[in-house]
């Protein structure tokens, strides 16, 4: 199979391989002559299409023609423009919805993981200590925290690229040929844990906490909120100046209202109340070696599927991931909201074109209504500015056949199934319903897994069609491939490779069962993500307002 119409309501063909001007593809019993050449992940007309046509892909609007496209020939952004149907509270029905494509689960039902088991009746997938900076004025005494604690503590990362830059130096000097220095990679063993059940002590330097309105400081603070209370969380080092807007008594009130039971250790540090740097960083030190200890007290134990809070990401999406790799994640978030466990779609800008489907998805008016709002208040602010939604597939996207918004989020929202929406959250807000749930994030993918984390997900699943190194501090992230080139091409950064799907090897529930047994070898530390394994911890706060 060389093309695929991927709803049968699609008045578009998307090539799974380069096509060539003159071929011939047989469809539904009829010939279509390419005009020109279509690469794969690209899109062609299967009828005539005249200026101002509009083109169907996944069943939605996604864009119509600036001119006229014959059959056969390629779309791309001179020829087709973004348009999405408009949508509003007319879609949604009062139990119409009735699902009817509920998968299988029989595989997964009674099926548990290894996990931390917290004071709030969650479950962790992992085991962190995490230094949280008020304000940016505390970014230099993470610094030197991290210097000071990483490497005799048994967390410092491989000295490789240190390695290889002092002998480019050595050569330099000598005046030998830098050509001649060959990189070699560091196969030694990882350095020995002082505390073996602690995973790691995560640093989440950030740019906010002052200067900035009382919204983004007070959004800040809930978000650092969500962190110190999350399930993959041992303890909390917290770093104040004294004097931000973000205070630790906001924080420690957001905190409560996360986990009243909150009795993980949790140390504060306030700069203005000590007489040097040097005398809070030893109290801070001394402090935390005491925490450590009794937190790496804590071992791993049974767990059922159920406790699983699953986010859906994705990002360097290509044509493919539409088709293979988001399907695949829509199948575990069904799987997971079958079994009562909870999977998480956020990305709002990447929802455009696809509102009415999740409208009249959801399980009551109020979800139905709160969508909506945050939808088009969310686009209202980006239109003010000068962009607005349709403005967001980025070149790379665009490169590799999302040309307008309404493809890239039509095929984007597959990670999102087919389940009902039992919630729908804002930024920084925790879940709180079993099942799938809508969280508003940006469509920045380091802003969005950031947020997700903040909110409860304990396990990331991120497609990705061009790759991408993306993860986070606490919640490990599941990289998974849309195609096997580029599963082949980055194995450093890729876990999973959803292509068998566009090769024919695999049906979509096949590929998305073997995702989720992943996703319970990851929860129960057995299987160390990519992202984790390099050490990439990206960490962003979505500042919303203005600088003052």
């Amino acid at each position: 199979m060389n093309v695929l119409q991927i709803d049968p309501r699609d008045n578009v063909l998307v090539a799974l391989q380069d096509l060539k001007a003159g071929e011939t593809i047989n469809f539904a019993g009829n010939d279509i002559t390419l005009t020109t050449d279509i690469d794969a992940k690209h899109k062609f007309p299967i009828n005539d299409l005249t200026s101002g046509d509009k083109v169907t892909m996944y069943g939605v609007l996604v864009g119509t023609v600036s001119e006229d496209v014959p059959a056969g020939t390629l779309l791309h952004t001179h020829n087709l423009h973004h348009a999405a149907d408009p949508f509003g509270m007319d879609l949604y029905k009062e139990g119409e919805f009735q699902w009817n494509t509920a998968p299988d689960v029989s595989q997964f039902e009674g099926r548990t993981f290894q996990g931390f088991h917290r004071e709030d009746g969650k479950v962790g997938t992992a085991n962190y200590w995490i230094v949280i900076p008020m304000v940016f004025c505390e970014n230099r005494n993470l610094r030197m925290l991290q210097d000071a604690l990483l490497k005799p503590l048994g967390y410092a990362k491989s000295t490789k690229y240190a390695d290889f830059a002092e002998r480019m130096a050595e050569a330099a000097t000598n005046g030998q040929d830098l050509t001649e220095i060959t990189f070699e990679s560091d196969e030694s063993e990882a350095a020995k844990r002082l505390f073996p059940n602690i995973d790691g002590i995560k640093f989440l330097s950030h740019s906010m906490g002052c200067g900035s309105d009382r919204g983004d400081s007070d959004s800040l603070c809930r978000l650092l909120a969500g962190y110190a209370t999350h399930p993959n969380v041992a303890g909390v080092t917290v770093l104040s100046l004294g004097c931000q807007h973000a205070q630790v008594s906001i924080l420690q009130d957001e905190m409560k209202k996360r986990c009243p039971e909150f009795n993980r250790p949790l140390l504060v540090f306030e700069q203005q109340q000590y007489p040097s740097e040097e005398i809070l960083l030893e109290e801070t030190m001394r402090q935390m070696f005491a925490g450590l200890a009794k937190a790496n007290k804590q071992t791993r134990q049974e767990a059922p599927i159920t406790k699983l809070a699953v986010g859906m990401e994705c990002g360097g999406s290509d044509g493919f991931s539409g088709i293979s790799a988001n399907p695949a994640i829509g199948h575990v978030t069904d799987v997971l909201t079958v079994l009562g466990a909870r999977a998480v779609l956020s990305e709002f800008p990447e929802l455009c074109g696809v509102e009415a489907d999740l409208i009249k998805r959801c399980k009551t008016k109020t979800e139905a209504a709160r969508f909506i709002q945050i939808m088009e208040d969310y686009n209202a602010r980006a239109e003010a500015i000068g962009s607005g939604f349709s403005m967001n597939p980025s070149p790379g996207n665009i490169k590799d056949g999302l040309i307008t918004d309404a493809i890239k989020s039509a095929g984007a929202a597959k990670k999102g199934g087919t389940a009902p929406v039992t919630d729908v959250l804002d930024y920084t807000e925790p879940l709180r319903r079993d099942g799938f749930t809508l969280l508003c994030t940006p469509g920045n993918d380091v802003e969005s897994t950031t947020a997700m984390t903040g909110s409860g997900c304990n396990v990331i699943l991120f497609s990705t069609g061009l790759g991408t190194p993306t993860g986070n501090p606490i919640c490990p992230v599941i990289k998974v491939a849309s195609n096997r080139t580029t599963a082949e091409r980055h194995p450093d950064l890729i876990d999973y490779n959803a292509g068998t799907i566009i090769e024919g090897q695999e049906t979509i529930q096949e590929t998305g069962n073997r995702l989720l047994e992943m996703i319970l070898e990851v929860a129960s530390g057995n299987y160390t993500t990519k992202a984790v394994g390099l050490g990439q911890d990206d960490f962003i706060p979505w500042r919303r307002g203005v600088s003052l």
